[in-house]
């Protein structure tokens, strides 16, 4: 059973890399995010142009166009690799091998809006989102783009205190890293979900008191050399 959204790229230099994919609702909290922000923008451009009569209406016009096509390309291809709302909501957009994306892809999604809008309210987007497990919409299918959470803050930190225990049997590195990144995680996760992914590890746990995310925070601390 599938516990998480986690998928496997490998890059052109053969580095294998774990990507979260955004979901429909992060995306979606994304959207109305940026949606407020375009909004202010008009605004404050209409005030700013109506001052201009004829001139200001044509100008208002380029401004939209501009605004609705242009706003997350130009987001997209700096540094952050995503709008103010989704750096908002931890997300960004990669190209399908977990690099950066390009400007034709960045382009070509965002182009794509207009299907995926179709026939009203993002209709297909959001279906093609909640019928893939990776949650493409149309754009990123097309252009091969994901939209994931921004895994860097994941990679850094020490997990939650705990007296190290070793394993019951002997673990592989793979398992050994598997078992830390869990650590990493759990202060992101809720109690209930670092539970559930505690429950594949039972096997490797020592007999005793606790939760089986205790005895794997422990065993996660040994792990790390804590002993």
């Amino acid at each position: 059973m599938r516990l998480d959204t986690l998928v496997q790229v490998e890059t052109p230099e053969g580095i294998r890399l774990q990507l979260r994919t955004a979901g429909a609702v992060a995306r979606c909290m994304a959207f109305i995010v940026d949606l407020f922000i375009r909004l202010a923008l008009l605004m404050a451009a209409s005030l700013v142009l109506s001052s201009f009569k004829g001139m200001g209406s044509a100008l208002m016009l380029i401004f939209v166009f501009l605004l609705e096509w242009f706003y997350p390309v130009v987001f997209e291809l700096s540094p952050m690799a995503a709008t103010p709302g989704k750096r908002a909501v931890g997300l960004r957009v990669v190209m399908d091998d977990g690099m950066p994306v390009t400007p034709a892809a960045s382009v070509l999604r965002n182009l794509l809006r207009a299907v995926d809008f179709l026939p009203l309210g993002y209709a297909f987007g959001m279906l093609s989102m909640l019928l893939r497990s990776d949650f493409k919409r149309l754009g990123d299918v097309v252009a091969g783009t994901l939209v994931v959470h921004d895994s860097v803050r994941a990679l850094h930190g020490t997990p939650p205190a705990a007296e190290p225990q070793s394993p019951r049997t002997l673990l592989t590195p793979a398992q050994q890293v598997a078992i830390v990144d869990w650590a990493l995680r759990t202060p992101r996760l809720t109690a209930a979900r670092a539970e559930e992914l505690a429950t594949i590890a039972a096997p490797a746990l020592r007999d005793g008191p606790g939760t089986p995310g205790q005895r794997l925070l422990a065993l996660a601390h040994w792990a790390l050399g804590h002993r």
